[in-house]
């Protein structure tokens, strides 16, 4: 099974999407910031993540170049997820090796699972 982390800090939006893969089969866990989410993929080694970036503790673009470190961590699929532009993202994202950058205003919920599949392959 498919295992996918969703990092969010945005209880209602990582509920949401949590449902919907699960819907579509595949092993789902989630966590409210980066320091958690940083855990919760060092323990859990899922096949992708969907990262927001402006979280408490410890932002996306620090847990994901935190976890990069490792070098199991280079395959993982990285999808951010988040409200800032391209243009206001942080520089370092370029070097994280990231498969996608989706500002979340400007889809839908399913748009988002077919993207998730596609990034799959």
């Amino acid at each position: 099974m498919v295992k996918i982390a969703v990092i969010e800090d945005d209880i209602p939006i990582k509920e949401l999407y949590e449902i919907k893969l699960k819907l579509e089969g595949y092993e789902v866990k989630t966590a409210e910031n980066g320091k958690k989410g940083l855990d919760l993929v060092i323990k859990f080694k899922p096949d992708l993540i969907m990262l927001d970036l402006m979280m408490p503790e410890m932002t996306g673009d620090e847990m994901l170049k935190q976890l990069r470190e490792f070098k199991w961590a280079h395959k993982i699929k990285v999808i951010i997820l988040t409200n800032i532009s391209k243009d206001e993202a942080p520089p370092i994202l370029r070097f994280l090796n990231v498969d996608r950058y989706i500002v979340k205003a400007h889809y839908t919920p399913q748009q988002i699972v077919d993207i998730v599949k596609d990034v799959l392959g």
